[in-house]
């Protein structure tokens, strides 16, 4: 029988907990009658038992009906009903077509089958059976609904501890960065901040004894989908940084973009559906168009020099004394979808570093952000404005202005992507 502290205490996985609530742990015993007994024998009964919502009616040791208890004595309450009915059969005041289920049938097919029975099963209840279809007992509607609340709460529960988890992964991942970031410059902030508790935004460092690499990525979607392309992403970066071509972004770039475009079979046009679900192969197979908006650049400060390649992730960067923010755009083709050839190559653009010069990445989270009275992008135009209000101050300092003008632009709008924005000074 259904036990309310089993349930609240249940903390097993949800296959297991899914397979003990079967049509059969709701099950009650109660009283049941026959068509032999008559409606005063049913108001004897539910009178003695005010707990019974509902008597089955069984013939032959199988269910030919459900009595409800409103039903009934609102229907024995009029007048002449009592006089005219209750030596009759009880068969008069059922419903001969209650709800019958096998005593296996699983709590989510029941719970489609009430809602699709109606109303009335919530309140009658529901009739279960044996495999033979003999009659065993009948189940509730609240106890349906009690057992479906708790499931969809231990889904819930088990959801988040994995999505905890891989919020726990994810950061591992960038524990290097932070650290050769930190090794790296003097005058930084980094600010990574997931849509949801882990995200699609990733920030790699790897530090050389003649410099330093550094890419901003945005991978398709966000949440879980796109935790999982960054750890992918990840995962080719170190190999090919390995490969000793980080003075070269754009080259890196074009490498990152074969491998994943291989490794997802994004080769030809007929395979483009995104990995957040917004498209659908009409074919019944799964197929990705998915990838990265992305800047990879090396940075040489004891060159003077930093040589950036993109897609379609710009760069911002304010000379010391300058009077407006420069910007280099990216290619307009992304790494690795559907749509970019596996032969395309990005373009390198330097920077000349002067002492005090600062530089600014952020993925589109920030740019594309809806809100304002007029409830519209942020834009570049005003991030750039930001930065140049602000560039004189120490880094961290400029991180908290920025973002706060960042949150009080967006205001009550909800938040549209994950957010990442790197700032250093040379």
């Amino acid at each position: 029988m259904f036990n309310n502290s089993t349930v609240a205490q249940s903390k097993a996985g949800l296959a297991q907990i899914e397979a003990e609530y079967i049509a059969h742990s709701l099950m009650k015993d109660v009283p049941v009658v026959t068509p032999q007994h008559t409606n005063d024998d049913v108001l004897r009964l539910l009178t003695d038992q005010p707990e019974v919502i509902g008597l089955p009616v069984v013939e032959n040791g199988r269910p030919i009906g459900l009595i409800n208890r409103n039903i009934f004595m609102d229907g024995f309450a009029k007048p002449f009903r009592r006089e005219l009915y209750s030596r009759k059969s009880c068969i008069a005041f059922m419903d001969k077509e209650p709800l019958v289920v096998d005593r296996n049938l699983c709590i989510q097919d029941l719970s489609f089958k009430v809602v699709g029975a109606g109303g009335k099963t919530l309140n009658d209840g529901f009739i279960i059976t044996g495999e033979d279809g003999s009659y065993l007992g009948i189940g509730t509607g609240e106890d349906l609904v009690r057992v479906v609340s708790h499931l969809q709460a231990e889904k819930n529960r088990l959801v988040m501890e994995s999505i905890n988890y891989a919020s726990i992964i994810q950061k591992s991942f960038q524990r290097s960065s932070k650290e050769d970031l930190a090794a790296s410059l003097d005058d930084y902030f980094m600010r990574w901040e997931p849509r949801d508790r882990v995200g699609g935004d990733y920030y790699f460092c790897k530090k050389f004894d003649d410099g330093f690499f550094f890419a901003l990525i945005d991978c398709t979607g966000h949440g879980v989908p796109g935790a999982f392309m960054t750890l992918i992403m990840a995962s080719f970066l170190d190999h090919i940084l390995l490969e000793d071509n980080r003075h070269d972004p754009a080259g890196a770039l074009s490498i990152m973009n074969r491998k994943v475009k291989t490794s997802l079979g994004q080769i030809g046009e007929q395979n483009i559906v995104s990995i957040d679900g917004s498209r659908h192969a009409h074919d019944g197979h799964e197929r990705s168009d998915d990838g990265m908006d992305t800047a990879f650049c090396w940075v040489n400060p004891a060159a003077g020099k930093l040589v950036y390649a993109g897609a379609k992730t710009p760069i911002f960067f304010i000379a010391e004394g300058a009077a407006e923010v420069g910007l280099l755009e990216g290619d307009r083709k992304g790494v690795g979808y559907v749509d970019t050839p596996m032969d395309y190559t990005w373009t390198n653009k330097e920077i000349a570093l002067s002492r005090g010069m600062r530089l600014y990445l952020t993925t589109d989270g920030i740019i594309d952000q809806i809100g304002g009275p007029k409830e519209i992008s942020f834009g570049k135009k005003r991030f750039s404005g930001l930065l140049l209000e602000h560039h004189q101050k120490p880094m961290a300092e400029q991180e908290e202005l920025i973002m706060q003008a960042f949150y009080q632009y967006q205001g009550k709008q909800r938040r549209r992507d994950d957010v990442s924005l790197i700032g250093f000074r040379v």
